[in-house]
């Protein structure tokens, strides 16, 4: 347990500067338990803590887990440049407090994004030692063959990389379309996978981290939902 100024909570949570969060609770905008609260310098315990600021109700987070249904043509980066990037899709407040996407989609790109502002999360998430199976579903130009999930599987060498790279698993949905789950996350992999074994992708969605389901978080696209700790136990690999 530990308490902060009502200041200092708003701020940790992204609704601006210290000064700013303290002329809002000066202004009476800022109530706990159905009670305004004018002085900015009340403590308050921040475990559990539910605070209502313009007329919506906020839970306290010393951190948050996100996972966003990423819509095609938004960009996974901070200063986006030819697209509008993800946080955009966020309420303005998690720009703020540094939230961030956990590697990256291509802007055409869809299915499960997680974001965070927890660097020890995004880190471990992102680290190729971890081997987090991820689970796409890719449309293909020319139809999908036994010939074709062969080669992946097998692996196919990309001009940048020392090895081949297969996939851990891969079979045919139906006649242009294949599901393909890989450990290693490169740069734009399973494009390039696909168009060295002489196929083109011309869609791809991201459905599955570790045995985090986007299908079971229940999000259209473009919506997003707190992750909690079970949900979160999910992604490891194992």
């Amino acid at each position: 347990m530990s308490k902060q100024t009502l200041d200092r909570i708003l701020q940790s949570q992204g609704f601006g500067t210290r000064k700013w969060c303290a002329e809002l609770i000066a202004d009476g905008e800022v109530s706990i338990n159905g009670e305004v609260v004018t002085d900015s310098r009340a403590a308050f315990e921040t475990s559990g803590l539910q605070f209502t600021l313009f007329g919506e109700t906020w839970t306290y987070r010393e951190h948050v887990y996100i996972a966003l249904n990423k819509p095609a043509d938004y960009e996974c980066s901070r200063k986006p440049s030819h697209h509008p990037g993800v946080l955009s899709l966020l309420p303005e407040q998690f720009a703020r407090r540094d939230v961030q996407p956990v590697g990256r989609l291509d802007h055409d790109t869809t299915g499960l994004l997680l974001m965070s502002d927890d660097g020890t999360f995004i880190h471990a998430q992102s680290s190729p030692k971890r081997h987090i199976p991820k689970v796409y579903v890719a449309t293909t130009h020319e139809p999908v063959t036994p010939q074709l999930v062969a080669q992946l599987l097998g692996g196919v060498k990309l001009h940048d990389e020392p090895s081949p790279l297969a996939a851990v698993t891969c079979h045919m949905v139906d006649a242009h379309q294949l599901e393909i789950v890989l450990e290693q996350g490169k740069y734009h992999q399973v494009k390039r996978m696909l168009a060295a074994a002489g196929n083109h992708c011309t869609a791809l969605h991201r459905s599955q981290i570790g045995n985090l389901k986007l299908d079971a978080l229940g999000l259209a696209e473009g919506e997003w939902c707190y992750l909690g700790e079970a949900q979160r136990a999910l992604l490891a690999s194992d």
